[in-house]
């Protein structure tokens, strides 16, 4: 069967970032499925030849050393472009036909995917099913969207209401890159493929789970966006809350699909909903200090650019254990990770031995930009009597597995394309994980509930998260990536 990848909003920054350098790679190494074609729509008039000229040099620039003139020239031809402007209905019937002619009489697998601005997504929706593109009488027709999926849990349904008059569920790919990534893939296999830590993988063992998502850029040119995000909309009801589902859910009966997406299900129904006097207490909000300073930012805008919350799973596994979110701009360092922090030891027989959970066990799986995971634990000192000194244990993707780390796009396609959706969130998972945020932002809205923190920019958000943690006697682990 024949694969056409259908990119409506071709010409804006994630085609050449990431999407096109996905599927040279996917070629190059020979992994992509023969016969696919990159058919890309916008606005912009190209001939096939300008976009491919256009698309050469991007992906010379984003892969780098890693890539072949030889083998671009030999991908290049499978590479369309088709003109015209996709929020009018009549420029459908012209699409079909020039999908017709560039995939002949065959069988064809069509993926439709939207790299639009949101308020378009449901325009591209409707045409798509009134030009009956979405049937599948001549194979698979899927589509994937983008996130933000909803601004909110009643976008976020209505957004839902629209595909399904189009598409099944099963056409339907919400995509988060984040899944993409090797070391979120490997949480699952750390956690059912070895023995060791399932039996301490619960509330007997585990003090709290912290998930961390630091970016050390500021919001430069993107307030127009971020201004009506903030940073609950743009990384907790996803990112975040995708990385939570993968640490606390239980083992599938198997895996697949359903199997892995039923069980992160059941993990976002067991989150405690919040109270609004607990969105004071539990919750921390801050603003590096000169965001207000940025092109197109309100003098007096109340946007957070960090957050912290607190949630309990009320189910039996972690009952009583809090995983603590937390995630911001202008941090020290770009890094991602979840911290498992253990318990202390239940009688510490050493002098100067650690009886606070931070000086406990550890186990850090860094999700980047060093992928990889490090268990911490105490050790001895040489010839210091019996005093302890924490030590660690590394391991990294890049020094026991040869090449470079595969961008998680070149994942993400290639599930797409083979009908793969376990990476990949469903109607109910993505209206469980607003109905989680949305009384949080609720009253984020209300004045000083909590207090909007300012933070300089380098550090590790405003001093109140460090106090906040402090209270519950637990620190945040602020470590730069400690995987290099």
């Amino acid at each position: 069967m024949s694969h056409t990848i259908v990119i409506f909003g071709a010409s804006g920054d994630l085609t050449g970032r990431k999407l096109v350098p996905a599927l040279y790679e996917l070629f190059r190494k020979k992994r992509l499925p023969e016969n696919t074609r990159v058919v890309g729509i916008s606005r912009t008039k190209y001939s096939h030849d300008q976009w491919r000229d256009k698309l050469a040099e991007s992906t010379a620039r984003y892969v780098g050393e890693d890539f072949d003139a030889d083998a671009w020239r030999q991908f290049a031809p499978a590479i369309f472009y088709q003109p015209g402007d996709a929020d009018k209905a009549e420029y459908y019937a012209g699409l079909q036909t020039a999908l017709a002619e560039i995939e002949g009489e065959q069988e064809t697998s069509r993926v439709y995917y939207l790299s639009v601005a949101p308020p378009l997504y449901e325009t591209v929706i409707n045409h798509i099913g009134a030009a009956g593109m979405a049937d599948e009488d001549y194979g698979p027709r899927r589509i994937v969207i983008e996130k933000p999926f909803g601004s909110d849990l009643e976008s976020a349904q209505a957004l839902n209401r629209r595909l399904h008059q189009v598409f099944d569920e099963h056409q339907i790919y919400r995509i988060d890159h984040y899944l993409g990534k090797e070391t979120v893939q490997n949480v699952l296999v750390l956690r059912f493929a070895n023995s060791i830590f399932e039996p301490i993988w619960n509330r007997n063992y585990v003090d709290h789970v912290q998930i961390t998502a630091a970016e050390d850029l500021t919001v430069g040119s993107r307030a127009a966006y971020y201004e009506s995000a903030g940073v609950l909309r743009d990384m907790f009801q996803n990112h975040l809350l995708q990385l939570m589902t993968f640490t606390a859910m239980e083992a599938p009966a198997r895996f697949d699909a359903d199997a892995v997406r039923d069980e992160k299900v059941k993990v976002l129904r067991s989150v405690r909903a919040m109270k609004p006097e607990e969105v004071y207490t539990d919750t921390i909000r801050g603003q590096y200090r000169k965001y207000r300073d940025e092109p197109g930012v309100p003098e007096e805008s109340e946007t957070a650019t960090f957050g912290a919350i607190k949630l309990y799973i009320d189910n039996w596994r972690w009952q009583g254990v809090p995983f603590l979110l937390r995630s911001g701009k202008a941090m020290s360092c770009r890094t991602t990770q979840i911290v498992i922090q253990f318990r202390p030891a239940p009688h510490m027989m050493f002098e100067g031995g650690p009886r606070a959970a931070f000086g406990a066990n550890r186990l850090v799986i860094q999700v980047q930009p060093a992928e990889g995971i490090q268990l911490h634990f105490q050790t001895k000192v040489p010839e210091a009597g019996m005093k302890l000194r924490m030590t660690d244990l590394n391991f990294t993707f890049r020094e026991k597995f040869s090449g470079r780390m595969p961008e998680a796009y070149q994942r993400l396609l290639l599930d797409v394309m083979q009908g793969d959706a376990s990476l990949f969130s469903r109607a109910d998972e993505v209206e469980l994980a607003w109905s989680i945020i949305d009384p949080i932002q609720r009253g984020w809205q209300r004045p000083g509930w909590p207090p909007l923190e300012l933070y300089e920019a380098g550090g590790w958000g405003p001093p109140g998260a460090t106090e906040w943690m402090c209270r519950q006697n637990r620190e945040w682990f602020d470590y730069c990536p400690v995987l290099k």
